[in-house]
């Protein structure tokens, strides 16, 4: 007989195996299906990873496609997509497909931007799918707050945000959060430009601003010549590409007055103040630049199609503006008559899709009976002229009306967008040191908002297209 100890014993030792060989088998189990689990997710992972790298193929090669067939949305198809191909890997050969969606923004006949949806997949598992989307664009001078075809002088009192380049040599005393660019190795900085004594061989950018190690020179100067408009086209698609197209007035001008509903007033001015004013390239000269009378010409509706106005004569501008929209002021009939523009009153945007190119020309100047803190939004360009406020004064017989005194000081000048000027640029004008004439403070930053999605017909600086925007799609 088996003692009752022993079969006991014998009973607890036959439990503890069933219960360590179910833990083990648990354990197991368990790793097993990690393990198994892992392979798999791995396996997922690179085939989303391929994936991703067959959409982005996708991309790279429309980008090819548009440096050999600019504007082409339909890849050489001329019909609608999506359109599919295949991927070709060097070493396995062809393993996936891309499909293409293509949109364009068009504005009066011309490709503003493109929009490319790719999608990709292996045929290893073409269920799982990968989507990037990206705008092309070509880049515009929106990327920059100045660019400037001749030398220039920032003063202590600017705060300047965004690239900032002169072909010609820069004296930068002002604050800058990007780079300063100049074309030039050297320059003559002359007391015109706060140089004391002057140095004809100065460093392309001089000055005491405190971001020196964001100053470069001598640097690709910018094609000024490539970056002007070609005004008779943009009259051509005003008369009869669908936008505004306004002929000579018989008078003085046009004042021209965006509306927070899509409006545009246009009124013909008819009277002006005479009174003098002085500038750098003309020195003291008379000038009617503000308006004593004007008189209802037009009222328009801004056709989204093809938002541009065209203005056959000097031009007055002000308003809100809820779209984008350009407007230009030139005369491509009459030789030696180029229209100014007069920046007459805050011009500001009432929706984040708003947007402005304003073209002059000749000169693109901030006008003398205008708002004590003035707020100007938008793209301005000073085609042969120069973009600035002319200096004035309220003694001596070179002098403005006496209704007209207060205005020559201005307390501030706040800019958000891109100045783009021919000649030297210049919105305050001092004397032995001393405040004068102008805006006593200015600040300048360029436009987030126009650089992605710049207003109709805006220059290039480049004619190849670049990634604006890159985004996965889920």
């Amino acid at each position: 007989m088996i003692p009752f100890q022993f079969q006991k014993n014998k009973g607890a030792l036959l439990i503890l195996v069933i219960v360590f060989g179910a833990v083990f088998f648990v354990i197991a189990a368990g790793s097993m299906t990690y393990f198994v689990t892992q392979v798999r997710v791995q396996e997922v992972r690179e085939q989303q990873a391929q994936a991703r790298e067959i959409a982005e193929a996708g991309l790279n090669y429309y980008k090819w496609y548009l440096a050999h067939n600019p504007d082409d949305v339909t890849n050489g198809t001329g019909l609608p997509g999506p359109y599919t191909l295949t991927y070709d890997d060097p070493e396995l050969g062809a393993i996936g497909e891309y499909a293409l969606a293509i949109a364009s923004t068009t504005f009066c006949g011309e490709v503003s931007s493109i929009e490319i949806t790719s999608t990709g997949y292996t045929y290893e598992d073409p269920s799982r799918t990968e989507t990037i989307y990206a705008r092309y664009a070509r880049p515009t001078v929106a990327e920059y707050a100045y660019i400037i075809n001749s030398s220039v002088w920032a003063g202590s009192d600017r705060t300047i945000v965004g690239p900032y380049h002169s072909n010609g040599g820069v004296r930068m005393d002002g604050t800058n959060n990007s780079t300063v660019s100049s074309g030039q190795e050297t320059w003559n900085c002359t007391s015109s430009y706060g140089c004391s004594p002057s140095d004809s061989n100065a460093d392309g950018v001089v000055g005491d601003g405190p971001n020196f190690d964001l100053w470069s020179f001598p640097s690709t100067p910018i094609n000024f010549t490539g970056l002007t408009v070609d005004l008779a086209t943009m009259r051509d698609r005003a008369e009869n590409g669908g936008g505004i197209y306004i002929p000579p007035s018989g008078d003085y001008g046009y004042r021209v007055t965006f509306q927070s509903d899509g409006d545009v007033e246009v009124r013909v001015v008819d009277r002006t103040y005479n009174y003098w004013g002085y500038s750098s390239t003309d020195g003291w000269s008379t000038e009617r630049n503000v308006i004593r009378d004007d008189d209802p010409y037009a009222t328009y509706a801004i056709n989204e199609t093809c938002p541009l106005i065209f203005v056959e004569d000097k031009v007055w501008l002000e308003g809100e503006i809820p779209t984008k929209v350009t407007i230009a002021a030139a005369d491509t009939d009459t030789p030696g008559v180029d229209p100014t523009m007069i920046l007459n009153g805050d011009i500001t945007y009432t929706t984040a899709s708003s947007g402005l190119l304003a073209i002059a020309e000749d000169n693109m100047l901030v006008g003398l009976a205008v708002p004590n803190d003035m707020e100007l939004n938008g793209i301005f360009v000073a085609q042969n002229g120069r973009f600035g406020r002319n200096h004035y004064r309220t003694w001596s017989s070179y002098d403005v009306l006496s209704i007209h005194n207060s205005y020559v000081t201005r307390n501030s000048l706040t800019m958000n967008g891109t100045v783009v000027s021919n000649g030297r640029v210049g919105t305050k004008w001092t004397s032995g040191g001393s405040f004068v004439s102008g805006f006593n403070t200015r600040y300048n930053s360029y436009d987030r908002d126009l650089v992605n999605n710049p207003p109709p017909l805006a220059p290039n600086t480049s004619d190849d297209f670049k990634f604006v925007e890159w985004r996965e799609e889920y």
